[in-house]
């Protein structure tokens, strides 16, 4: 098995990001809670955790809540 994040848009359009793969559900959220501000300055959004394509969960906005 194969966890990776899906980059969208607001509009939930995919976009480019980084090519990470993980080998478990807990790596990816690790990366992604030190990644998620680099993330929003390149103009992700939101963010879907799949696993080997598949959605576990998201897609999961970037920014704080007001």
């Amino acid at each position: 098995m194969e966890y990776r994040w899906r980059y969208e848009d607001s509009a939930g359009a995919e976009q480019q990001g980084p090519a990470q793969t993980f080998e478990d559900q807990q790596e990816a959220e690790l990366w992604l809670a030190d990644s998620w501000v680099d993330l929003l300055d390149s103009g992700i959004e939101q963010v879907t955790l799949l696993e080997d394509e598949q959605p576990v969960y998201g897609p999961m906005g970037l920014h704080s809540p007001e």
